[in-house]
């Protein structure tokens, strides 16, 4: 529906129309009573998004309206599911009083839900952080400003270039995406689920600074250590105003701005998250990730702060140390067996407190709130013990908040509704008006029993009974014999056909205490509710550090039980480059094998920088990577490590070229995604970096895929020097070592057992002596028949084989034609050119019957 003239149209829909045409990019759900509808376009597409009933509701305009929709009571899991499609949502509620409004209940939106600025506990995912997201940029340099509106948390950085800015993108993973539409971005931003343009002047330098200033009730911005950030300020400033705009309330949780530097972390690309599936598998679930295996934590916090310590791995060797000498002295005392179970019953307080301060906190959210409050005693003698002065600076931050948890044990019922709607929340004797009220309207059948029992004996009427029905109340009944010795108090209200209706002035005062308290009572409980929440606003900062305190500690608790029950070794950190690892693990592998992992040791140094990995498919080569990547991540977090023994030195980038993918959206073939990752590689990888190269060139010819495999071993062996893991089936790199004295080679072993393969995944120096294709192939189930032929086939070709490690060995500047080239000219035939250079009228006929025997002789 595109119209602006509304006149055609009938009130109600003149109103949904102003309504949406607001709300443009939102789904409007219109109250209507007992239900949310849906009109027009929001109905249809609503229709398939829900797979609910698409009908119609009469015509407007003079065409029928397509109409959706869904129970009132129900709405909060279809909000879920639309939420979840990166939906956005406005809510247009009844406002007016339809007792007295002419025409339509006005109404108005009074709320907004999109995916990035949900709060609500049923609309989101409990361990993961739900970020919104805003993006400006300059002359290749890009600001960007993340804000979870569910607990507060309000952060900026700045990076340099395409790569980068895709990288942090993809670390942060936002459910929302704002872009500058002055700007120009790549189609993998726009595209994104989620994302959305924003007018320029919304990324205005002094409105963002106005406004920030403004939230944090600071005149300059330098004291958060940003103020020289502007593009990541004018990000930021359009955030707060979008948060701002869909919350239509005050946002007092978001108390500070902090900075983030991209160069205090390990830095890993979007592929290499991917490849190494850090907290999401490549089928987009959890499960056989680093997370799923490391993560038992026992708070929602604690959850969503351990993944971001493994998405954003620090290279500050300070902070590092303190983490795992943390985790050490809680894994020495074995505390993590009594701090689980109190952590346990500690609710998600981050999220809780975002509620409180956005007005909608439910009941249960304050009760879960008080018990987690009255657990930080008994966690506070437990801290105690812990001979750790990170737990100690820990234990004053969560404190222990006596006055707030009174105030909740006083004021909030054992165990509360689910919504103030219907009363019922605030505890008895936390009131006295309350109380009064709840007491007439809970004790009115008692009081209209000893009323008639008092007024029997008091008058000596023995048929005189106290009644109520909904048309005339409260009323004393008396038989017709006995009406004419009503006392003079009695006020006659109602004649029926046997008796008489009286009404006194005392129950008449009961009546109207009786038929209002229900509603009275109602409203005085909505208000101390009301004010219940202001008060656990006078704590928020405390609370709010408590609740940071708490998610840390629960993180560093798992880490030390994880530490213990997989056995994982404290790694020493070095700020000198190298990594040696004894007998590492692959930690998700090591979790879903029957049999036991074969450990394999891992040394780089700086004469040694580049191992080259070979040997048979399924033999291990890329699980040998991974979880040597996945180590030196680990380290990078504080956390403990899968190995006996290792010495990790601080890494600045983990890059990672493993798998075959392609990109058919983007036009791109998995060979152009293989170049493209490694490019990004040749580029910016250092020798500080740690870089995992998995059959490079494979997706190409063979001496085309040959000789870029080659030259990027040597460039990253010779010129960039990064540690490097190159597994190869191009047995000819193993020739490598003898033109770059830090490449080694290693291979994984196996053995043929009765012409059958068997894999003996241990890591061993020196070039493996064959790649067991076919071996592996028959394990798979190809046709024996197929099995033979390939045998018959390879015996020629090795007959066949050219030394191509010697061509390989040759110098850049010498042209070696190993192939044809398909843009060079082609060689003429040797026929072509004899008969180019041959004049036929010099020629007798001897010397032509010659020339044609010799033509003959070169078409054979």
């Amino acid at each position: 529906m595109t119209s602006t003239d509304l006149s055609n149209h009938t009130p109600m829909m003149q109103q949904y129309l102003r309504i949406k045409q607001q709300h443009r990019d939102h789904l409007v759900f219109y109250r209507m009573g007992d239900f949310y509808e849906l009109f027009y376009d929001d109905a249809k597409k609503a229709s398939q998004l829900l797979d609910i009933t698409l009908t119609k509701r009469g015509q407007s305009g003079g065409e029928p309206i397509p109409m959706a929709g869904i129970p009132y009571h129900a709405a909060e899991g279809y909000l879920a599911r639309l939420i979840r499609l990166r939906q956005s949502v406005a809510i247009a509620e009844q406002i007016g009083d339809p007792a007295t409004s002419k025409g339509p209940v006005e109404r108005k939106v009074v709320r907004v839900l999109t995916p990035g600025t949900v709060s609500d506990e049923a609309l989101l995912d409990e361990r993961q952080d739900n970020l919104l997201m805003a993006a400006t940029g300059h002359d290749g340099r890009y600001g960007l400003a993340f804000l979870d509106i569910s607990s507060g948390r309000f952060n900026v950085l700045e990076v340099n270039g395409e790569e980068a800015l895709l990288s942090e993108v993809e670390r942060l993973s936002p459910a929302e995406l704002l872009v500058n539409d002055d700007k120009n971005w790549p189609d993998s931003i726009t595209k994104r689920a989620g994302a959305s343009k924003r007018p320029p002047w919304d990324f205005d330098l002094e409105g963002a600074k106005e406004q920030l200033n403004r939230q944090f009730q600071t005149k300059s911005l330098d004291g958060f250590g940003c103020g020289q950030l502007t593009l990541a300020i004018e990000a930021a400033g359009c955030l707060l105003q979008y948060a701002r705009e869909t919350q239509r309330t005050a946002l007092p949780h978001i108390r500070s701005l902090a900075q983030e530097n991209r160069e205090e972390s390990v830095v890993l690309d979007a592929a290499s998250r991917k490849n190494l599936e850090l907290t999401i598998n490549m089928n987009g679930g959890r499960e056989h990730t680093l997370a799923a295996v490391v993560d038992q934590t026992a708070t929602s916090m604690g959850s969503r702060l351990l993944a971001r310590w493994i998405n954003r791995p620090l290279r500050n060797f300070e902070k590092l140390i303190a983490r795992q000498s943390a985790i050490s002295a809680i894994k020495e005392g074995f505390h993590f067996e009594n701090l689980y179970p109190l952590l346990k019953n500690i609710g998600d307080i981050e999220r809780i407190l975002a509620r409180v301060a956005l007005k909608s906190a439910r009941p249960r959210d304050l009760a879960k709130l008080r018990d987690s409050l009255q657990e930080l005693p008994e966690l506070q003698q437990l801290l105690a013990v812990i001979d750790s002065e990170t737990i100690h600076f820990l234990a004053q931050g969560i404190s222990e908040h006596p006055e707030l948890a009174g105030l909740l044990t006083r004021a909030v019922i054992e165990n509360p509704p689910v919504v103030i709607r219907d009363g019922g929340v605030i505890a008895e004797g936390y009131d006295a008006d309350l109380d009064e009220l709840r007491s007439i309207s809970e004790n009115a059948g008692d009081y209209l029993v000893q009323m008639e029992l008092r007024e029997r004996e008091r008058t000596g009427l023995q048929s005189l009974k106290v009644g109520y029905n909904r048309v005339h109340g409260y009323y004393i009944e008396l038989s017709r014999r006995e009406s004419d010795d009503a006392p003079v108090d009695y006020i006659r209200r109602q004649t029926l056909k046997n008796t008489e209706r009286f009404i006194t002035p005392e129950l008449k005062e009961f009546e109207d205490k009786a038929l209002s308290s229900k509603s009275r009572a109602l409203a005085r409980e909505k208000a101390l509710y009301e004010a219940l929440l202001d008060q656990s606003l006078e704590s928020l900062g405390p609370l709010q550090e408590c609740a940071m305190a708490l998610s840390e500690l629960d993180v560093l608790s798992n880490l030390a039980e994880r530490a213990e029950s997989l056995n994982f070794c404290r790694p020493e950190l070095h700020e000198q480059p190298g990594i040696n690892i004894t007998e590492g693990r692959h930690p998700v592998v090591e979790q879903v094998l029957d049999e036991p992992f074969v450990a394999n040791n891992v040394s780089f140094h700086d004469e040694r920088r580049m191992l080259v990995i070979t040997g048979p498919n399924m033999g291990g080569k890329s699980t040998y990577m991974r979880q040597t990547a996945l180590i030196v991540l680990l380290a990078h977090i504080g956390s403990y490590v899968p190995a006996t023994q290792a010495r990790i030195g601080l890494v600045d980038r983990i890059f990672t070229r493993i798998g075959s993918s392609d990109d058919l959206a983007g036009g791109r073939s998995t060979f152009m995604v293989e170049m493209t990752e490694t490019a990004n590689i040749l580029h910016n990888a250092t020798e500080q970096s740690l870089v995992l190269m998995d059959e490079v060139g494979r997706g190409t010819s063979t001496f085309d895929g040959l000789s870029l495999a080659w030259a990027c071993a040597h460039y990253l062996a010779d010129s960039v020097r990064a540690f490097t893991l190159f597994a190869t089936h191009y047995f000819e790199l193993t020739q490598l070592p003898e033109e770059c004295t830090t490449v080694v080679n290693v291979h994984l072993n196996a053995t043929e057992h009765d012409d059958r393969i068997v894999f003996l995944h241990a890591v061993q120096e020196g070039p493996a002596s064959q790649s067991y294709g076919l071996q592996v192939a028959q394990l798979a189930g190809v046709p024996r028949h197929v099995i033979n032929q390939a045998r018959q086939k390879l015996a020629l070709l090795e007959q066949l084989e050219s030394d191509v490690p010697a061509l390989m060995s040759v110098q850049p500047a010498t042209t070696v034609n190993l192939q044809a080239d398909l843009f060079a000219s082609p060689e003429p035939h040797p026929a072509v050119t004899l008969l180019e250079e041959t004049d036929p009228d010099s020629l007798s006929p001897r010397q032509a019957l010659e020339l044609l025997y010799t033509l003959k002789a070169l078409k054979q």
